[in-house]
């Protein structure tokens, strides 16, 4: 992968410039690190964006490091939060971070990244160390945070540690002594304070890297704390499952970032249920993939379909829809075509369908309403 795709796919913006992080990388190798707190046992699909980023820097030869945030999260990152987190022991981080590794192997070559953990240096902080860190940042800079401007006039609390949790998290590019961080578009707050420590305390540069959020299972940004997610270690019949029932105009996204099938294979009527396979495969393998994908059509898909499923044959593949339904006694008129479209009661092979024109494959299955359900054929 040459330096301007690394830089570009799964890739959100870079700070302060994409053509000054091209030019240091040319030169040379860089350190480059992603940080994830311990906040739960799983990792989800979300995660994966900026994981995959980091294993194709290692990929490239880079130095990269994987972050586990043992002590961060005792301070409790604020990001995307209305309220502050529950307070959690060692006991709970020990716990949570015990199979991340397992986890994370599955996206990133364990053999080329490294595992560090931030509680190695952060929980070793004197109050020297302290008031120096925070004597490089301004309160008034924190508390320009927006989620904390939307609770102060909300009249709800903001705690101290959360105040400080930007500068403890930006101590990590000091530490660490980076030259890049790689992180989401909630974390963009968090990276730009370490991109100014760095500056302030080791009088150097650091890029920060920002990949996308993708949303989970309700429309809303995938995250631990919402519950709306999949996980790297859900079955792969869950995981596939739960793949098909994101929304339609979520599928690019999750193309785009999750796996690395080239774009212009993504076509409407297939690409959800090739993206299901393609996650699964990833983490399950092909034959557990295979498996949940043909568990999926027979509970689902075919719910309806048996032998004596009406049939419908095509000279073409591609027709226009509403002119089809009313053709084939599917709906009354295309007043009722237009309506059953329009609220997402149409699906081919558990695809909700809402195209003007569509263009079938052979031997898919419509389903119209809850009930009716025909098999297409092109002769």
């Amino acid at each position: 992968m040459d330096i301007d795709e690394l830089l570009t796919r799964g890739v959100s913006e870079i700070l302060p410039d994409k053509s000054g992080l091209e030019k240091i990388m040319a030169g040379k190798k860089i350190r480059v690190y992603l940080g994830v707190d311990a906040t739960g046992p799983h990792l989800h699909l979300g995660h994966t964006i900026p994981l995959r980023k980091l294993n194709e820097f290692a990929q490239a030869g880079h130095e990269a490091i994987l972050l586990f945030g043992t002590g961060t999260v005792l301070a409790g990152d604020p990001s995307q939060r209305a309220h502050a987190r529950a307070k959690i022991t060692q006991k709970e981080i020990d716990e949570n971070i015990k199979t991340w590794k397992d986890q994370a192997g599955k996206v990133v070559d364990l053999s080329k990244v490294q595992i560090k953990q931030n509680g190695d240096w952060l929980l070793k902080l004197t109050y020297a160390d302290i008031l120096n860190i925070a004597s490089n940042i301004s309160s008034v800079q924190l508390f320009k945070r927006e989620m904390f401007q939307r609770r102060i006039e909300a009249g709800d609390t903001v705690w101290t540690q959360e105040t400080l949790y930007p500068l403890f998290q930006g101590y990590d590019s000091v530490a660490m002594d980076v030259d890049l961080e790689i992180g989401g578009t909630d974390q963009t707050f968090n990276m730009l304070i370490g991109r100014e420590l760095q500056k302030k305390m080791n009088n150097r540069e650091k890029y920060v890297l920002i990949t996308p959020l993708i949303s989970g299972t309700d429309g809303k940004p995938m995250s631990k704390s919402s519950g709306n997610c999949i996980w790297l270690d859900d079955s792969p019949g869950d995981m596939f499952g739960k793949i098909m029932a994101i929304a339609d105009n979520e599928i690019e996204s999750y193309w785009v970032n999750l796996t690395g099938l080239p774009k212009e294979d993504l076509r409407p009527m297939d690409a959800k249920k090739k993206l299901a396979f393609e996650i699964v495969k990833t983490y399950h393998g092909e034959s557990e993939a295979k498996k949940a994908q043909e568990k999926f059509e027979q509970l689902f898909q075919k719910g309806g379909v048996s032998e004596s499923t009406p049939e419908i044959k095509l000279s073409q593949p591609s027709v226009e829809l509403v002119d089809f339904l009313v053709e084939n006694n599917l709906a009354p008129s295309k007043s009722e075509a237009k309506r059953l479209i329009a609220n997402g009661a149409i699906e081919v092979d558990g695809q909700t369908i809402s195209e003007d024109e569509i263009e079938f494959t052979n031997n898919q299955v419509m389903r119209v309403g809850k009930k009716k359900f025909v098999r297409i054929t092109i002769e």
